[in-house]
C-alpha cells in the first residue's frame, strides 16, 4: 500500500503567497514587469499616436487612419501660428513643453460632457491623458505654459482656474517671464514675444 502525502489547504495558501513574492521579486529586478507594464500601456485600446503638434494647446492624431486634429478642453497657450498675430511670449516654449510632455507616448482622448464635439474650426475637442493618467491640459496651466479657459463650459474649469491661480502666484513660466493681460473679450492673452 502506498501512502500518498496529504497536503493541508492551510498550507497551500502560505506557499501560494511566498510563491507569488519570489515571482514577483525576481520580475522587478530583470525589469520583466516593467517591460510588461509599457507593453501593455502602450496596447491600450482608446490611445492614439500624435502624428504632429501644431503648438502648445492642438495636436493632430491617427484615429484608426484618419488624422484628427484635436484641440485640448480648458487650456489656451500662447499663439505661435496665427497669421494675424504675431508669435506671443512664451508660444514656442509652449509647443516644445506639450511636445515634450507628450513625447513618444499614445495619447488617450476624453470628451467634456460639458463642452462641445467640436469647435468653430472643426477639431476635436478634448481632454488629452498620457498612459501613466496624466492630464496634459491641466499640466501646461500649472507649470504656467497656458491659461484656465473659462469662457466655454468645462468639467475641470475649477480646477484649470486653481491651477492658474498656483502658477501665477508662483511665477511659474509665462507668469514669471512675460506680461499677461485680459483681452477685451475678458480672455487672458500673453503679450508679443520680444
Amino acid at each position: 500500500m502506498v501512502v500518498k502525502p496529504r497536503i493541508r489547504r492551510r498550507h497551500i495558501t502560505p506557499l501560494l503567497a511566498i510563491l507569488i513574492s519570489l515571482t514577483v521579486l525576481i520580475g522587478q529586478h530583470y525589469g520583466w514587469f516593467e517591460q510588461a507594464k509599457q507593453t501593455v500601456q502602450v496596447n491600450q485600446p482608446g490611445l492614439y499616436s500624435v502624428t504632429k503638434f501644431d503648438d502648445g494647446d492642438t495636436i493632430a492624431v491617427n484615429m484608426n487612419g484618419k488624422v484628427e486634429t484635436v484641440r485640448f478642453i480648458g487650456v489656451d497657450t500662447p499663439e505661435t501660428h496665427d497669421p494675424r498675430k504675431a508669435v506671443q511670449c512664451f508660444g514656442l516654449a509652449a509647443a516644445a513643453f506639450t511636445k515634450n510632455l507628450i513625447g513618444n507616448n499614445q495619447v488617450r482622448l476624453e470628451a467634456d460632457p460639458l463642452n462641445t464635439n467640436r469647435d468653430r474650426y472643426n477639431r476635436l475637442l478634448r481632454f488629452i491623458y498620457l498612459p501613466d493618467g496624466t492630464l496634459v491640459n491641466a499640466e501646461i496651466i500649472k507649470q504656467g505654459y497656458g491659461f484656465a479657459v473659462t469662457g466655454f463650459p468645462s468639467s475641470k474649469i475649477d480646477e484649470f482656474r486653481q491651477y492658474e491661480k498656483s502658477a501665477r502666484e508662483n511665477n511659474l513660466g509665462l507668469w514669471k517671464d512675460c506680461k499677461p493681460y485680459i483681452d477685451s473679450g475678458g480672455v487672458t492673452r500673453s503679450n508679443d514675444a520680444p
